[in-house]
Parts: C-alpha cells; sequence; structure tokens
C-alpha cells in the first residue's frame, strides 16, 4: 500500500501459464502467460473506493515478480511519453480520425518532443516551456531544431 496524492493505492499482480495447446483462437499459439493487475484505491477525503481490473497477455513466461516489473516498465514509458505529448501538445483532444493522418500528426509530434527534450541549455524547463520559448524566439527554435536534427544524424551513422 501508497500514499501518493491525498490516496492510499495498493496494488496486487497474479500470472497464470498458458498451453500453447490450449489457444484461444488461431494466431494465439505464442501466448505464453496471462498476468492481471489488481488495483486497489481509496479517496483519503471522501473515503471513495475503487477497483480496478487490467488484464495482459504475454508471449514470455512470466513470473509474478517479472509480470510486475514489465507492467512497471510499461506504465513508465506510458507517463514519461504519452502524458507529455496529451499534456504540452493536447494530444487527446485531436479531432483527426483519418488513421493515416492521425499517424503522420503522431509522428510529428513526437518528432517535436524528441527536438525538444535534447535541447538542454533551458534544463529545468519542461516541454510546454519550451514550447512557448520557440514561439516566441526564432533564435531558441534553431537551437532546438539544430539540436534535435543533429541527434537525428548521429542515429543514421
Amino acid at each position: 500500500m501508497s500514499q501518493n496524492h491525498g490516496r492510499d493505492e495498493g496494488r496486487v499482480c497474479y500470472t497464470l501459464p498458458v498451453d500453447p495447446e490450449q489457444a484461444p483462437c488461431a494466431g494465439w499459439d505464442r501466448i505464453k502467460s496471462i498476468g492481471v493487475v489488481i488495483g486497489y484505491r481509496r479517496d483519503k477525503k471522501t473515503d471513495k473506493r475503487s477497483v480496478e481490473y487490467r488484464y495482459y497477455i504475454s508471449s514470455a513466461e512470466l513470473t509474478e515478480v517479472r509480470f510486475a516489473s514489465a507492467v512497471r516498465s510499461h506504465w513508465g514509458i506510458e507517463n514519461s511519453l504519452h502524458w507529455v505529448l496529451d499534456a504540452s501538445m493536447n494530444e487527446g483532444q485531436c479531432p483527426i480520425d483519418n488513421k493515416d493522418g492521425a499517424l503522420k500528426v503522431a509522428m510529428m509530434r513526437d518528432l517535436a518532443v524528441n527536438m525538444l527534450r535534447t535541447e538542454t541549455t533551458k534544463k529545468k524547463s519542461g516541454i510546454k516551456r519550451k514550447q512557448k520559448v520557440c514561439h516566441m524566439s526564432t533564435d531558441y527554435l534553431e537551437r532546438v531544431l539544430i539540436a534535435g536534427l543533429t541527434e537525428i544524424s548521429k542515429g543514421e551513422n
């Protein structure tokens, strides 16, 4: 049990091995384990309680410890990238419903976030703040573009 943001939270993980012979449908024969994370939450102010179940399938044979670690790693990625995209670029409010268009815009957002992260002269500034500075200063925008493109060219070599 942990105490964060005015609430008590706890999680329990369970896994089950899957026999490939008992795959639920065609194409699922690589599944090696199924897991569930049961999350408990209690708001301290209102005493409102909730339980959340999240189910996962995996092609790896996982113990509860490895499964819990994999789930935490997944949410670390979710929190470090997707939350930034939603908070700084309102990605969740994007009205594009054309799959190709949405994918292209998402790729441009990812590129922009990575370029903003690469530019380090404003170390304590978040992505949203760096965006605002880019809007106000073409010199800073140029530094962001140069830092990002330099990093991209390193990856090509």
